[in-house]
């Protein structure tokens, strides 16, 4: 017999918010919400503006249910920048066109900076001038004042899910209208379609206006190639995040993170190492099921990972690594900066804000002082060796770019440290690729030994890290310019193995910045991140008990097991992933259903109590 209030009970539960139980793909209700969606897509057929209104107002239930009635931003940026880039293309002069684009790119910004630096503002009032400003959250008092109910809290601004996100991709858009390589869409339904697509909507990828919106008016296809491949990355990203990502985090990273000085020096070193796959497995596992969902649907969305961990430098690894933001940065920061050609006002101007905020988040000048001191004899040495100057101005910009780009994360210490260290390993690189190798041989070795006196000197574990880290450096090095001199033809394919085992390695240490202060409150993330990282730093570089670690890989071996397996997976070469996905998409559909019980077999015996959000989801 039918219990039609179980059903009613459900079915409430689909269309209702639940600021405990957000919308996730790795919940069950997810997929029951795709299956409707899915069916009433597949009655809608290709009668265009049917389809993408539907699409457009099912991706508002779905930013609903993941953000409650933060959809109501997500509405006013859509209906704003939908009229402001009609304005843009309809302008007659130059003039007008870029007013109206700096009144759009202006809203979205004030936007996405009350909701995520509000705290940050605050502060720099109150250190600055002595002005002491309680943070409320408006649009919950308005909403108050339109119910006439105290019915939403206003003591504290919620973040909304994925408003970094949606809003760059805005930008893009009005920018892209501004720059004449798009037009702009002619209906507010398709519009806020293109803004909303729930598969991408709250992580990305960010999607380019001139890539996505012919897809609104093609009809839809999904091939036999084409579905197989879609569930391939639906499965492929369940596995990376619930077995990899989830597993690992809760039953070690997590806990080591918590409170380091608990554990070993090798078990904050593999946390370290175990976090870069975490946060990989999470991330792409995110962006391979929206492709999969968003493919079923016919629409594509572009690659946002290509195997990161391959790259053998660091400028390599950003052109891997978050694919949609890296180029976002790119086309709409570093090039309008003055890229590789030229400094601009926007340079010195960031240089100068940058150098507020280090007084800021340091309580003292001499970090600010440093930093503007450091960008004026950079600009001094432009001037007067002319020859050089593009290139210091291009890593000038360079730098601002990765300091930005940890800004966007949020504006704390953790994060500023981490872009900055991503910006100098950027510019280090530009200057190494170039250098003599007799050079870079006798700068490593330099810059070894001194930390070697260093550590010899001082009781203090980082020098012994970084003393431990730049022998290593310097011993590969050497053995490469060995390579080098007796012309080895194995030269080129070990340079690739140590840079890409000595970017990994880099791109992880940068990674202790960043964990350390995610999921923080603003108020206390500064210096709950720096007393991570301090414990983490000195229990890595203390003296280690060997003994102990058969011990550790005993008790940890099915986390260290999935950790190797992971990375194993993950540096297979780019043919095989190619050939086992193509044949997992060839295979007679009832193989591929089978496949499918057999995975969420598999995922179903790793799910923990309570399920992980995805780590992007804060930005």
């Amino acid at each position: 017999m039918i219990d039609w209030a179980d059903i009613s009970n459900f079915i409430g539960r689909l269309f209702s918010f639940d600021p405990n139980s957000p919308l996730l793909f790795t919940q069950f209700y997810f997929w029951a919400f795709f299956a409707l969606v899915f069916a009433v897509f597949s009655l809608v057929g290709n009668r265009r503006l049917l389809r993408n209104s539907f699409l457009f107002f099912v991706s508002l239930l779905f930013y609903y249910k993941t953000s409650g009635l933060s959809v109501l931003i997500l509405l006013f940026v859509t209906c704003s920048d939908f009229l402001i880039s009609h304005r843009i293309y309809n302008s007659k002069t130059p003039v007008a066109r870029r007013i109206w684009l700096i009144t759009s790119v202006t809203i979205d910004l004030l936007l996405l900076c009350y909701f995520k630096y509000a705290y940050f503002f605050a502060d720099f009032l109150q250190s600055a001038f002595g002005i002491e400003i309680q943070i409320h959250d408006i649009f919950a008092a308005i909403g108050n004042s339109i119910t006439g109910q105290e019915r939403f809290s206003v003591d504290s601004i919620v973040l909304p899910v994925g408003i970094s996100f949606f809003t760059f991709q805005i930008i893009s858009y009005s920018v892209d209208v501004y720059r004449g390589l798009v037009k702009p869409v002619s209906n507010l339904l398709d519009f806020g379609f293109y803004v909303s697509f729930f598969p991408q909507l709250v992580a990305g990828p960010i999607v380019r206006a001139k890539d996505f919106i012919p897809q609104l008016y093609k009809p839809f296809f999904l091939g036999r190639r084409q579905f197989g491949v879609a569930v391939f990355w639906i499965l492929n990203g369940l596995v990376k995040k619930i077995v990899l990502s989830d597993y690992i985090a809760v039953n070690f990273i997590d806990r080591v993170f918590e409170n380091p000085t608990l554990f070993t020096g090798f078990e904050n070193l593999s946390a370290l190492f175990g976090y870069s796959l975490q946060v990989y497995a999470d991330f792409s596992g995110y962006t391979d099921i929206a492709i999969g969902v968003a493919m079923l649907m016919g629409f594509y969305l572009p690659q946002n990972f290509n195997s990161p961990y391959k790259a053998s430098n660091p400028q390599d690894f950003w052109r891997r690594w978050h694919m949609s933001l890296s180029a976002w940065l790119k086309n709409y920061l570093y090039i309008p900066l003055g890229g590789n050609r030229k400094a601009t006002f926007g340079t010195f101007f960031w240089i100068i804000l940058f150098a507020v905020i280090a007084v800021i988040l340091s309580g003292s000048w001499i970090v600010s002082v440093i930093f503007i001191g450091l960008a004026l004899l950079l600009w001094i040495v432009a001037v007067i060796k002319s020859e050089s100057k593009k290139r210091i101005l291009s890593n000038i910009n360079r730098f601002i770019t990765m300091l930005l780009g940890g800004m966007w994360h949020g504006a704390s210490w953790n994060f500023i440290i981490w872009g900055g260290l991503n910006g100098i390993g950027l510019v280090i690189y530009q200057f190494w690729k170039d250098m003599a190798w007799w050079l870079r041989m006798t700068l490593v070795g330099i810059v070894t030994v001194a930390l070697g006196i260093l550590s010899h000197s001082f009781d203090a574990p980082v020098w012994n890290l970084l003393f431990v880290w730049m022998a290593i450096v310097c011993a590969g090095t050497l053995v490469r310019y060995i390579y080098h001199l007796a012309g080895g033809r194995k030269c080129r394919q070990i340079g690739y193995v140590w840079g890409v085992a000595q970017t990994f390695t880099f791109i992880t240490f940068t990674r202790l910045f960043f964990r350390s202060g995610s999921n923080l409150d603003p108020a206390t993330a500064n210096q709950v991140a720096w007393e991570t990282a301090q414990n983490m730093v000195y229990q890595i570089g203390s003296k280690w008990d060997m003994g102990l670690i058969p011990q550790i890989c005993a008790e940890y071996w099915k986390v260290f097991a999935l950790v190797v397996a992971g990375l194993a997976i993950h540096w297979l070469p780019v043919r095989w992933k190619r050939w086992y996905r193509l044949n997992f998409a060839l295979m007679p559909v009832p193989l591929i259903a089978l496949a499918v019980v057999i995975a969420v077999i598999l995922v179903y015996q790793f799910i923990t109590a309570d399920l992980q959000a995805f780590i992007y989801f804060q930005f």
